[in-house]
């Protein structure tokens, strides 16, 4: 069962306000990308090397940035999108919505217009849930655009839990 969030989950902009707390998620291991869990390390060597910038890349209307890795290797291009930060006072999760210029088809790489991830130790909460509202009432950057998602199909419970 889960519960609601005990304090209303915000989305806010990556900022230098809330990058600390960015930073300490994924220091505990916490990854962004939970097809690739290695980008959480490429993306604190990011921030070390450059704060603004990584702040900067994270909000990509124009798909300005470099491509995109692939879990098996290999790149694609970036598609236009940004990322917005769950902050329930401190560090929760992040949204990424992300679409393709003139139509609301996706390549088939991309497995649908929003991301989302809860960092573990603020799971059960209801905070993908909330976050996910949260992120319909987000401005379109593409005219017209709808939004889809995606998740992973729930865990099958053991015999044990039935």
């Amino acid at each position: 069962m889960t519960s609601e969030p005990r304090t209303p989950l915000q989305l806010v902009w990556p900022s230098h306000e809330h990058l600390a707390g960015y930073i300490a998620a994924l220091e505990r291991g916490w990854s962004p990308n939970n097809l690739r869990p290695e980008a959480g390390q490429e993306e604190l060597a990011q921030i070390h090397a450059d704060p603004e910038r990584f702040l900067t890349s994270l909000v990509d209307p124009e798909a300005k940035g470099p491509p995109v890795a692939l879990p098996g290797g290999g790149t694609v291009p970036r598609l236009p999108g940004y990322r917005r930060w769950m902050w329930d006072g401190e560090f929760c999760g992040s949204i990424q919505l992300r679409w393709q210029p003139g139509t609301n088809a996706l390549p088939i790489y991309c497995l649908g217009h929003i991301g989302y991830g809860v960092v573990p130790w603020k799971g059960n909460r209801g905070y993908a849930k909330a976050g996910l509202r949260c992120a319909r009432c987000c401005p379109r950057r593409a005219p017209g655009a709808s939004i889809t998602s995606t998740s992973r199909p729930a865990p099958k419970t053991s015999p044990r839990s039935r």
